[in-house]
């Protein structure tokens, strides 16, 4: 197991609060339907059984996690919710998974054949839920094999045919193109699921919207939504926020990044502190060591694109090239002192520095940045 490093002062801090906060705001918006939070990725970075368990204290239905070892550490962690797998397993794993009660993803005719044998040999009644394709092209059954991977999950009386599902790939796009692929997902899947009704085989629970399908198509919604993103606090893309600003809410980031300087040198101008000398100073500075690299999940690419950090309230700048673990601040001729405080991601005073920030300054989106901390930074609940 990755350690702690509880014995450095540098830790993130989960907000309780704020994802229950998430939690009841996002269910202002969709109504009665479920609301399956999503804690992959050790809940996007936050601690998965913290997440998990603060998401289902402010309301959630259920929860959802993408390979089986995630959906066990939650069981030893004490939660009975359901748990859903996210995406097809190999067969040699779906007796672990089956036998710490999570729901499987059938994606695949091959793939319902294997859930029927496991079920059958482990006996009881297991729960699965079937992918469908509609264009996002990675997992799930095309829509002409639904009727066939139906058959054979219903012909078990060990499978609970429970659920089943699709996932839209442009929903959060705010271009034409997006919202027309997007509808055309939707239009797809409801065909299905509308054949299988006919048919007298629909699951009882039917899924399609992610973060960006709850907020922006209400048709997605059907009876659950999977949320991941904005459980967290964060808007896939910026227009999806007026769904819940109509709604008088808003999301609020549940994680802050703190360290403290843990070392101050008075450094001429001309020198180039760090890796590489990448920059020289413009005139003598105080340069704050803070302990935190990239290793604890703080990209590298953000020296160069200008990033931030927050001490007594201000801006500063990087010094130099980010370290494995640490980074050096510019903090010019202000008095700063071994203990201050420091934020790296969230607020201090009236500033705010944010995963969408960084995301922008290293190109990359909001997911990767908050799934990107580190296994050895703490995870503080802090309410």
């Amino acid at each position: 197991m990755p350690v702690e490093g509880v014995r450095r002062p540098a830790w993130a801090e989960i907000s309780r609060s704020a994802l229950a906060h998430n939690v009841d705001a996002l269910r202002g918006v969709i109504g009665p339907t479920r609301l399956c939070a999503v804690v992959k990725a050790n809940g996007y970075g936050h601690g998965a059984p913290l997440a998990a368990r603060a998401a289902l204290d402010g309301g959630a239905d259920a929860l959802a996690v993408a390979i089986v070892d995630e959906g066990i550490e939650l069981r030893g962690a004490g939660i009975s919710e359901p748990i859903l797998l996210l995406a097809e397993i190999p067969a040699e794993t779906i007796p672990d998974a089956l036998s710490h009660s999570l729901t499987l993803t059938v994606g695949s005719l091959a793939g319902a054949r294997a859930a029927v044998a496991a079920a059958e040999r482990l006996g009881g009644l297991h729960r699965v839920h079937l992918k469908v394709d509609t264009g996002m092209h990675r997992m799930g059954v095309v829509p002409e094999e639904v009727g066939p991977a139906v058959a054979i999950l219903t012909a078990s009386r060990h499978v609970d045919l429970e659920g089943i599902f699709t996932h839209f790939s442009v929903a959060d796009g705010p271009s034409e193109g997006d919202r027309a692929f997007t509808a055309t997902q939707i239009e797809v899947f409801t065909r299905v699921v509308d054949e299988l009704r006919a048919a007298g085989a629909c699951p009882r629970v039917v899924h399609a919207a992610n973060s960006a399908g709850a907020l922006g198509y209400p048709g997605s919604r059907f009876d659950m939504v999977r949320v991941g993103l904005a459980l967290y606090g964060y808007l896939p893309d910026a227009w999806l926020g007026r769904a819940l600003a109509a709604a008088g809410t808003a999301l609020e980031p549940a994680l802050t990044l703190r360290a403290q300087v843990v070392a101050i040198h008075r450094v001429r101008a001309g020198e180039r502190p760090s890796y590489g000398r990448r920059r020289a100073l413009t005139r003598d500075a105080t340069i704050a060591t803070v302990p935190f690299g990239y290793a604890d999940g703080y990209p590298r690419r953000l020296f160069e694109a200008g990033a931030e950090v927050l001490i007594q309230g201000r801006r500063y700048p990087l010094a130099g090239t980010v370290t494995m673990d640490q980074i050096l601040v510019d903090c010019g001729d202000d008095p700063v002192e071994v203990g201050d405080d420091v934020v790296l991601l969230g607020t201090q005073g009236e500033e705010t520095v944010s995963a969408d920030e960084w995301a922008r300054r290293a190109a990359t989106i909001s997911w990767e940045i908050l799934c990107g901390i580190g296994a050895r930074v703490p995870r503080v609940v802090v309410d």
